[in-house]
């Protein structure tokens, strides 16, 4: 990556972590829908189980009937419902929920598309990970649907690359000039993923490098939740994207190389305690 004046660091003195109030409770911590996929199921628990070690007070997997036993028997202190469209619906229109994840291994089709499009009839923050990106760049109509919905994307190289070129931005662009086209372009926050990996919107550039060890199945979908969380808890969407890169990017440092996507969800609550 280029050299950039306007570039900066990502540290904890760039946003707050929301303190813990004694007359919280589940809800008011931040309630948080993240959508099931049928194949792929590990996805979306390593999510939910960073969103609850980030601090959301109740997390939610809705699942399909046919895969909902999976999600039910493995997450305990994660809530999963068998969702069809309409329940899907009703759930996250529900006034407790604040925020949703979409995309962690839900698959590219029909029901992802038409979650998100829920999402964006609600006004609800919607986190867009995976297969909601790759959607994305194959889907102009789904594109403009999602124009106006707070949103933030985690994309990695390969669907930074297929979102580029959809929407034929220059490939002279180096990441930072990139991440934040996408974001001018949808209104939204961007975590481009990498050795570099950047968070921007339409004003604003940070950059943080993760460990090297973090390169492996999995910690992508623990960083979604995480950010999820977090902005559940009511953190602006720039603040949360980036609070959650230094978490996942700190508790990966913290246990070390050999890590799995596992140990990272592990290590997020000595990664909070870290803060002052």
């Amino acid at each position: 990556m280029k050299s950039r004046t306007n570039v900066k660091e990502n540290t904890p003195s760039a946003w707050c972590i929301p303190p813990l109030c004694a007359e919280d409770n589940k809800y008011t911590r931040g309630s948080v829908v993240i959508l099931g996929g049928e194949v792929m199921t590990g996805a979306a628990r390593l999510a939910a189980l960073a969103a609850q070690r980030a601090g959301a007070g109740l997390v939610t997997i809705a699942a399909t009937p046919k895969t909902w036993p999976i999600y039910a028997a493995s997450v305990l202190s994660v809530i999963a419902r068998a969702c069809g469209a309409k329940e899907w619906g009703t759930l996250v229109t529900d006034n407790r929920v604040r925020a949703v994840l979409v995309g962690s291994g839900s698959g590219i089709n029909a029901r992802t598309k038409s979650a998100m499009l829920a999402v964006a009839k609600s006004g609800k923050p919607l986190v867009i990970d995976a297969d909601g990106l790759t959607l994305l760049a194959k889907d102009a109509s789904l594109r403009e649907a999602l124009q106006s919905v707070p949103k933030i994307f985690t994309p990695h190289e390969g669907e930074a690359a297929r979102l580029k070129a959809a929407l034929k931005l220059s490939k002279k662009l180096d990441r930072a000039e990139f991440a934040q086209a996408l974001a001018k372009r949808f209104n939204a926050v961007v975590v481009l993923k990498g050795a570099d990996t950047i968070i921007a919107d339409a004003k604003h550039i940070l950059v943080s490098r993760p460990p090297a060890w973090l390169a492996t199945a999995g910690t992508g979908d623990v960083l979604a939740g995480a950010i999820t969380a977090l902005v559940g808890q009511g953190m602006p969407l720039f603040d949360a994207a980036a609070a959650g890169v230094w978490l996942h990017a700190h508790a990966a440092s913290l246990h070390g190389r050999g890590m799995i996507a596992e140990d990272v969800i592990a290590s997020i609550p000595q990664a909070l305690r870290s803060l002052k």
